[in-house]
């Protein structure tokens, strides 16, 4: 009987091992603003596309705090939030030292706490919808399906650049 355990554990870590090399290593996110996409990357590879909705303020990049934009630039996943509001959230670390040096040459504050977030409770009615409406203060929304796995996919230091 023991030698059936040791064949069942054997059997399960190699299907665990296989499952771990069957997911992606996504290493940058990319999103374009146009085109309403937020892509995820592994090298030139694009692993999973995704349709978004942003800033209720319009396409031009974020300039102050209360523009309802959505920034434009080089940042990083900082942290996530697990109780999010909106479901699950990922930050981005805008604002970048040439976002606050921007902001300050205009005498304004740039703002900040851009995610990449879920619906929530809020707007789960919008469902597959939600991408045909820029309703954020800013951020980058998802349907929570999809920012569950983008949550499980991206790791924190992940590169994400947002073009306009």
């Amino acid at each position: 009987m023991n030698q059936h355990w040791k064949i069942l554990g054997l059997l399960f870590g190699f299907a665990l091992s296989a499952f771990a090399a069957t997911q992606p290593q996504v290493d940058h996110v990319l999103v374009l603003k146009q085109k309403h996409k937020l892509m995820l990357l592994s090298g030139d590879q694009i692993v999973r596309t995704y349709s978004v909705a942003l800033g209720a303020g319009g396409l031009a990049p974020k300039r102050r705090e209360g523009d309802n934009k959505t920034p434009e630039g080089l940042y990083r996943i900082d942290y996530r939030n697990p109780a999010s509001r909106y479901h699950l959230a990922l930050h981005v670390s805008y604002p970048a030292e040439t976002d606050i040096e921007a902001a300050r040459r205009r005498g304004v504050s740039p703002g900040g706490a851009i995610m990449i977030h879920g619906l929530g409770k809020d707007f789960e009615s919008l469902g597959e919808k939600q991408s045909r409406y820029d309703w954020t203060a800013g951020c980058i929304a998802v349907t929570d399906a999809e920012i569950e796995e983008i949550w499980r996919l991206v790791p924190d230091g992940t590169p994400i650049e947002i073009r306009p």
